[in-house]
């Protein structure tokens, strides 16, 4: 069978790419290992029927933000794509059992900060009016190739908009720990760690440097616009995108895994299947594969590669991560307040020094004493998901090492995560407990899947790294994965890569995805 593009994984980023090319007329195959399309982006009854878990994926607002969005939303919705909106966004306890939330209501989050200081207050303010200015060209660079004459023209724009003084200053942005840059703008405690758990969400504590802009992204850009999540689940997108994949003439292979990607006098002429069938790829070859995977596996060893595949080989992961998932009677009694029960985040994250030290205990390889949490409440937001009057939790445990040889509290004596999931799952349950009394006595149903599940269940999540590699400074922007290669192409001609290990990095933005598609398509 012969096609313009063959796409490897139908994960967001490569569905994204697959969509715009058939858009535009491309004879489209996407082939996935798995029964189900999604990668890091499904949806599932995971612990009782009824109940609805996203796997991986929760926060959908970097989908509902992208260009990819942008230019077919209208054809998406026509295939079912739902979004709700979180008025209350997120919010963080701490051991007082208080909190500090942001919700899309200006005056709502400031009366929050203003009770601790009123100074910050106006801080906070200042900082929305200076995003609002600031977020077109932030947000038009990190949806544009890099390097690019698109990047170029956007800084050359800023520059003759904000002046000099303002790319200094986004330079400072972009390379300064969450610590350093919260300091210079902040004063309470509470403030600056309730943004600083966003840099957990990558592999950012508060003092690596580079860290600070996904924390003052993701706390503007919840102010500003809210959050929303996918109605029915994450895994809205994903069905919608299969859906006009279809509608336009581009077919889903699935339980279909790549054996290998054909190569012919130094191009990439298509993929065969580990069933012995062979697809054809006229013009490109898209692999939403870990760079690891693909050249590691998927693509014959090259001598005259060398220099790549050692760098690729050096590619690093970022920290692991545990999900657990919950089928609750009810949403959790915060010991902070009932209020809490409205946000789509609450996390436990309770100070920097504690986000320090998990990060530290995990790079040592130990089980961290006290992980760093995100608990989703989706069904607070859209209660679809569960049956009526019950709840689902998803819990993502932040972070953990892939491999360890000891725990930090010195409790758990097994060295592999088939064997600790289950005690230290307890100990995460039992951090819940500590903000949230009772919420064993709810459990109705739990599911979890440690690194090395996730890793199991998606290959691209080396080692439950569902960054698909480290967002450190040196594996970031022109550096993503290789540098030289951050556009996209490999040294194997018509093979091309997407997905997280790629520029702009990890979430459900789907950028990579359609900056490539545009790329090849010319449009």
């Amino acid at each position: 069978m012969s096609y313009d593009a063959v796409v490897v994984g139908a994960g967001h980023n490569g569905l994204a790419a697959a969509v715009h090319l058939a858009a535009k007329g491309w004879k489209v195959a996407v082939v996935e290992a798995k029964g189900q399309p999604g990668g890091a982006v499904k949806t599932g009854e995971l612990t009782i029927p009824g109940f609805r878990h996203d796997v991986a994926a929760m926060n959908l607002s970097m989908f509902a933000g992208s260009a990819f969005f942008a230019e077919h939303k209208e054809a998406l919705i026509a295939h079912g794509l739902g979004f709700v909106p979180a008025a209350d966004c997120f919010a963080t306890v701490f051991r007082d059992d208080t909190f500090l939330g942001v919700s899309s209501d200006v005056e709502k989050t400031s009366a929050g900060i203003a009770a601790l200081s009123p100074e910050d207050a106006q801080s906070w303010r200042a900082m929305l009016a200076e995003f609002g200015s600031d977020a077109p060209h932030i947000f038009a660079l990190l949806g544009a190739p890099m390097p690019s004459l698109a990047a170029a023209k956007v800084v050359w724009k800023a520059w003759r908009q904000k002046g000099t003084g303002w790319i200094y200053d986004t330079l400072r942005l972009l390379f300064a720990s969450p610590r350093d840059f919260l300091d210079l703008r902040f004063r309470n405690a509470k403030l600056k760690t309730m943004m600083a758990a966003w840099g957990l969400h990558l592999d950012f504590s508060p003092d690596v440097a580079g860290g600070a802009l996904f924390p003052y992204l993701e706390s503007m850009a919840n102010q500003a616009f809210g959050m929303v999540i996918g109605k029915g689940g994450a895994d809205t997108i994903i069905t919608a995108m299969t859906g006009l994949l279809k509608e336009k003439g581009g077919e889903l292979i699935l339980n279909a895994p790549v054996d290998s990607i054909r190569i012919s006098s130094g191009r990439a002429t298509g993929v065969v299947l580990a069933d012995g069938r062979t697809l054809e790829a006229r013009k490109a070859v898209i692999a939403n594969v870990h760079p690891k995977n693909l050249f590691g596996r998927l693509v014959a060893a090259d001598p005259a590669r060398a220099d790549f595949d050692r760098k690729v080989a050096h590619f690093r992961a970022g920290p692991g991560t545990m999900m657990i998932h919950l089928a609750l009677d009810g949403l959790p009694d915060w010991r902070a307040g009932e209020e809490l029960k409205r946000f789509a985040y609450v996390h436990v994250a309770p100070d920097l020094e504690m986000m320090s030290r998990v990060y530290a205990e995990a790079a040592a390889g130990l089980l961290p004493a006290e992980p760093a949490l995100v608990v989703g409440q989706p069904t607070a937001i859209d209660p679809t998901r569960a049956p009526p009057g019950k709840h689902v939790l998803w819990v993502q445990v932040r972070v953990l090492p892939a491999h360890f040889h000891g725990d930090a509290a010195g409790e758990i004596s097994a060295r592999n995560w088939d064997e600790a999931k289950e005690a230290y799952s307890q100990r995460v349950l039992d951090m819940l407990e500590r903000y949230a009394p009772g919420l064993r006595s709810k459990v109705l149903g739990r599911a979890v899947y440690s690194p090395t599940d996730l890793e199991r269940e998606n290959p691209n999540l080396i080692g439950g790294d569902n960054l698909s590699g480290s967002h450190h400074l040196d594996q970031n922007f022109i550096f993503r994965p290789v540098a030289g290669y951050s556009r996209y192409a490999t040294p194997v001609k018509s093979l091309y890569m997407c997905g997280a290990s790629t520029w702009p990095g990890a979430g459900t933005g789907a950028g990579s995805g359609f900056m490539l598609a545009k790329m090849l398509s010319r449009s």
